[in-house]
């Protein structure tokens, strides 16, 4: 089980829009939630995800850097989520704590309705590829959740599946993804495209494209993939 990171008053009683409003002015978003069975490897009555879509998580945090100096996103994120949960009565859970790492990806599909796409990327039937979570809060309390929607898998629709294609590389499979391939690429001239707009098979993709991250936010975490690699 990940490391609780914080605790706070459990006796508070919210429902989930008051969780998603208070989220919402901080630049996440409140991204479903379970309500934890024994073999689900998390205490509590209930869990509710938190994650961006698009540029407004990217807004607040460029304006921190500007004014509070080089804070790394997932510092930011600790900042602003440890301070959230103990206004909210809940416990937090970040998805870079570990190992062992939370198993955030199982969650997810709990919580709301996502798939794996043909390039292994999460796809959202709403914000496309253009999403991540950033933690998760830890209720005692059961919070009534809204009823969920599952709609059909989006890629299943998608005749031309054009992710699969769009890399200048061909990094992209159905079975693999060639890491090494693509961080080449971003180190050559001829990545300029992928390394100042975000990746060309990201790009591609028909769901959820008014969602797509601002230039700025995708080369911040292009830049962040390959320092990493």
């Amino acid at each position: 089980m990940a490391q609780i990171e914080n605790s706070g008053d459990t006796s508070i009683p919210l429902c989930y829009a008051e969780i998603a409003l208070t989220l919402s002015q901080n630049g996440f978003l409140a991204r479903g939630g379970f309500h934890p069975g024994v073999d689900d490897g998390v205490s509590g009555a209930t869990v509710i995800l938190v994650g961006n879509a698009g540029p407004e998580m990217w807004r607040e945090y460029h304006k921190t850097r500007q004014t509070a100096g080089a804070l790394t996103l997932d510092g930011w994120t600790r900042r602003i989520l440890d301070s959230l949960s103990c206004d909210l009565g809940a416990r937090v859970i970040y998805p870079f704590d570990g190992p062992p790492h939370a198993p955030f990806q199982r969650w997810a599909a709990m919580a709301e309705p996502v798939f794996s796409s043909p390039i292994g990327m999460t796809i959202h039937t709403q914000y496309g590829l253009w999403h991540a979570y950033r933690g998760a809060f830890l209720f005692e309390n059961k919070v009534a959740l809204p009823q969920r929607n599952d709609p059909v898998q989006p890629c299943l629709s998608c005749a031309d599946q054009p992710c699969l294609s769009a890399c200048p590389v061909h990094a992209f499979s159905k079975d693999r993804y060639d890491v090494d391939a693509c961080a080449d690429q971003l180190r050559r001239a001829e990545g300029f495209d992928c390394k100042s707009l975000g990746c060309r098979a990201r790009r591609s993709c028909p769901v959820g494209v008014k969602y797509q991250y601002q230039p700025a936010q995708a080369a911040f975490h292009m830049a962040a993939f390959l320092k990493a690699r």
